[in-house]
């Protein structure tokens, strides 16, 4: 499940924070990197909310008095903030809150993928759904926006406020 994350990530991080600088590529790259935890047999640190949290706390602390290189970087936390909405690890307590209700992941895999197939599908079409959105309305089709946002993560500045649908 990479395109469910990655392309409802960036449709929603677009819709709250109206930012074209904000580097989208970090918000869907962080929004993915949990799903990596399958090699760990379960989800572990980052899909607990202290893990985005601190990352969050580094990043701010980080880049003080440095707004653009801020605004690089706050787009990784984001993503995996958004990863923790998205899959649902809220619902389980023990990895949600770790290590506050213990220091044991509890038993199960990843969630994203606890699911049956078809909702596994489902939901990716969802995901490619929000990035063919995204391609046609930000203007993906031209070759210098996609050359920015490959570049810096960037939209094009021209885009101030979201597309309609």
């Amino acid at each position: 499940m990479i395109l469910w994350f990655a392309g409802v990530s960036f449709v929603f991080v677009w819709w709250v924070f109206k930012s074209p600088a904000l580097d989208y590529r970090l918000v869907m790259l962080g929004s993915v990197l949990p799903v990596g935890e399958v090699v760990l047999g379960g989800p572990r640190l980052l899909h607990t909310l202290l893990a985005a949290v601190a990352l969050l706390a580094i990043v701010m602390l980080a880049t003080q008095k440095r707004r653009l290189v801020r605004r690089r970087w706050i787009g990784l936390p984001i993503g995996l903030l958004m990863h923790i909405a998205l899959d649902g690890i809220w619902a389980r307590a023990e990895v949600f809150w770790w290590p506050f209700l213990g220091t044991s992941f509890g038993d199960g895999g990843l969630p994203e993928l606890d699911r049956p197939v078809a909702v596994i599908v489902l939901l990716e079409l969802v995901g490619v759904a929000c990035l063919a959105w995204a391609w046609r309305s930000f203007g993906f089709d031209q070759r210098a926006t996609r050359d920015l946002f490959w570049r810096t993560g960037h939209l094009d500045r021209v885009v101030e406020r979201p597309p309609t649908c």
